[in-house]
């Protein structure tokens, strides 16, 4: 005879084990919460586990949709290492990519960049807190980043922007190739110098941070479940979800869903631009004794090389194609033979490529914050490029909100209000 599983209540139910996910079930329970987090798969499974592993303190200025006519044709054509456009998708994202490239006009990004600041010039110190509390302090590398450069006319632009940064304070090193080697010393000639980004850190394995930020998070006495988010339902007064282990019951319920976070809101009346950007990553033995000692963007190559613990993760741009489509990894074999002339690299480890989708909303904000039309909903995605990034400080500014506390900014300029009417 089999016995139905009892009801478990909570406080608040976190859907979505991603990063935001995570860092805000632990936000909540460090302000008293008892949270339910809940997922349909492992802690840090989706996207992710698959990223660069930056923690982009540098990046104060949104990665906008480019103005240069010639850049546009090249990313139409499918031209550009970086960029990739599923052609039979192209005409239902052009609505969405008309409102990226008009939020991108240089006044728009400014304001984009000042609303975002707070969350970026916090991003490392919140991961700080969190990894020390967790235990993980010895996996932040405070070494930053390289972005690497073929052409000295590359260079030279790039060296023009990072210039235009100053207000902000940043710290990096303009290096010509013979600097570049005495940082890198197994990257290859082809390479003519770059600008070293100081602020930035990295992890060598961002899916098991996420993992081990949850473990702390059960260890403090949270749950984990799992189950199908799509089974929200609100009564009035309380928020449910079916898992595996029962119905699970709470005044608040946290959207951190990422690409998946439209689904959920939809059926209740929630229309959101949300977008995804695909990306994929396969790992690579380093030749011999030759050892990468930065993530190294490859700017005019269209990719990124980063020691991870698993070995060389070679990562893509920007795939623009239906989130639930076949992968289609073409930007990979693209650009391995561009790698392997960068750096010594021998067979690829995985079986197979790995594949995740950045949500991404087209005013380069996430949404952070209360649903207008429904008590205890509460959302945390759409944080595009910088999930990993910003993970931390969305839970602490969401925690503050939901738990009445005083935030730490205006968390006016990521509210869902400005979409959803």
């Amino acid at each position: 005879m089999t016995h139905p599983h009892p009801e478990i209540r909570a406080d608040v139910i976190v859907l979505g084990a991603g990063i935001v996910g995570v860092s805000a079930a632990l936000h909540l329970q460090m302000r008293g919460r008892n949270v339910v987090m809940m997922d349909r798969r492992g802690v840090g499974e989706e996207t992710s586990h698959g990223n660069a592993g930056l923690i982009e303190r540098s990046s104060v200025i949104p990665y906008g949709f480019p103005r240069d006519l010639w850049t546009v044709l090249a990313y139409a054509l499918n031209g550009s290492a970086d960029v990739r456009s599923d052609w039979r998708f192209l005409p239902r994202i052009l609505p969405w990519l008309w409102q990226f490239w008009r939020e991108s006009a240089p006044g728009s990004l400014q304001k984009a960049a000042a609303d975002m600041l707070p969350l970026i010039e916090r991003s490392v110190a919140e991961h700080e807190l969190l990894m020390t509390e967790a235990g993980l302090l010895e996996e932040l590398r405070r070494t930053g980043w390289i972005e690497a450069f073929r052409s000295p006319k590359s260079l030279d632009q790039a060296a023009k922007n990072a210039a235009a940064l100053e207000p902000y304070g940043l710290h990096f090193d303009i290096l010509d190739g013979k600097a570049l080697r005495q940082r890198e010393p197994h990257t290859s000639e082809t390479l003519i110098g770059g600008i070293h980004w100081r602020d930035p850190a990295t992890v060598p394995d961002p899916g098991g941070l996420v993992k081990g930020y949850a473990d702390l998070f059960l260890r403090r006495g949270g749950r984990f479940v799992h189950g199908e988010a799509r089974t929200l339902q609100h009564d009035g007064i309380e928020w449910t979800v079916r898992s595996r282990d029962g119905l699970v019951r709470a005044h608040n319920v946290v959207i951190a869903l990422g690409p998946w976070s439209d689904t959920v809101l939809r059926p209740l009346g929630y229309r959101v631009p949300l977008a995804v950007k695909r990306g994929y990553h396969v790992h690579f033995r380093p030749r011999a004794d030759a050892v990468l000692h930065h993530p190294v963007v490859d700017v005019d190559g269209g990719f990124l090389l980063a020691p991870m613990t698993r070995g060389i993760r070679l990562t893509t741009g920007v795939e623009f194609a239906h989130r639930d489509s076949v992968p289609t990894p073409l930007q990979l074999d693209r650009t391995e033979p561009l790698a392997r002339e960068i750096f010594p690299l021998e067979e690829r480890i995985d079986p197979r490529p790995w594949m995740g989708a950045r949500p991404c909303l087209p005013d380069m904000r996430p949404i952070i914050g209360a649903a207008p039309r429904h008590k205890g909903l509460w959302c945390a995605f759409g944080h595009a490029h910088h999930g990993l990034t910003l993970g931390p400080v969305t839970g602490r500014l969401l925690a503050e909100m939901m738990t009445g506390r005083e935030t730490f900014t205006d968390p006016r300029p990521y509210s869902i209000e400005r979409f959803a009417a």
